[in-house]
């Protein structure tokens, strides 16, 4: 019986590969650029070679900004801010996603309209509330500020994301496990997150970036510059006069590694997540 799904041909394949490289390699020019400008010496923002490498190249800039820079601590701030948004948001999503898609209960309907309704205002909307709030709390210029904020944001998304995975798990397997002598966080904590791995994942990886890379609730919530993350440090590096070209360059492809790391290590879980929960019993 025939399959249904067409081999293609080896000129439509060459033709498919052609097509993925160009896309491939217009997506990693800028940041080839930008790896470029960060070897040059100086602070030069334009050249006329067209060699990504330069042949004066240096790597100073990279030990200024290590040596001669608070990058470490931004580095160490971020770090400390987004870890913690992505605990709290992994776990706070995964237990309401669940509660979501397996229970029923009044004002269920009217909660996941709420908050998908959240996502449709832009984050400078919520600048002014947000600073009003972390004020009143005692969280403004701390740690705890950004990490409240951040995990409000993250969390209309991951918990309708996660409560559309959780659809997809068959319930009889929570029926069996309960028949089985399971109660009902058992079944959930032993059956239902490993399968739920693919969307804690994606959720995992979101929440991260969402903490790793913003600038303007940080910029609002924050003024204490031992507290300053990655984007508001590298902020540092241009005034109204000129900009650092060099050790910005080289900040922001330092910036880039760890989340380049992460969603590689998560990778096997997002591709996973294409296709796991979706098997009906």
């Amino acid at each position: 019986m025939a399959s249904g799904v067409r081999k293609l041909s080896l000129v439509e394949r060459i033709v498919s590969y052609i097509i993925l490289t160009a896309f491939s390699l217009f997506a990693l020019y800028p940041i080839l650029v930008v790896f470029s400008i960060s070897l040059r010496p100086g602070d030069r923002l334009l050249s006329k070679s067209l060699a990504l490498i330069p042949k004066d190249y240096t790597f100073q800039t990279y030990v200024d900004l290590f040596v001669n820079q608070p990058f470490l601590r931004w580095m160490l701030n971020s770090l400390v801010v987004s870890i913690s948004v992505t605990f709290f948001a992994v776990v706070l999503a995964a237990t309401a996603g669940y509660a979501f898609s397996r229970f029923k209960f009044r004002g269920r309907d009217a909660s996941m309209i709420g908050l998908i309704t959240t996502q449709m205002f832009p984050v400078t909307m919520l600048l002014l509330p947000l600073f009003i709030i972390m004020i009143r709390l005692g969280f403004y210029d701390t740690y705890w500020g950004l990490i409240i904020a951040y995990s409000a944001t993250a969390l209309p998304f991951t918990v309708w994301q996660m409560k559309g995975y959780y659809d997809t798990i068959p319930y009889s397997l929570e029926e069996a496990a309960t028949i089985d002598g399971a109660n009902q966080f058992t079944a959930f904590y032993k059956i239902i997150l490993p399968l739920a791995l693919p969307a804690l994942a994606i959720t995992s990886l979101f929440s991260f970036m969402t903490a790793w890379s913003e600038y303007l609730v940080a910029a609002v919530l924050i003024q204490d510059k031992d507290l300053f993350t990655l984007p508001l440090g590298l902020k540092m590096f241009s005034s109204n006069m000129e900009v650092a070209w060099g050790l910005y360059s080289a900040g922001a492809i330092v910036v880039s590694i760890p989340v380049v790391v992460l969603f590689l290590s998560l990778s096997r879980w997002l591709i996973s997540g294409l296709t796991l929960g979706s098997v009906k019993a």
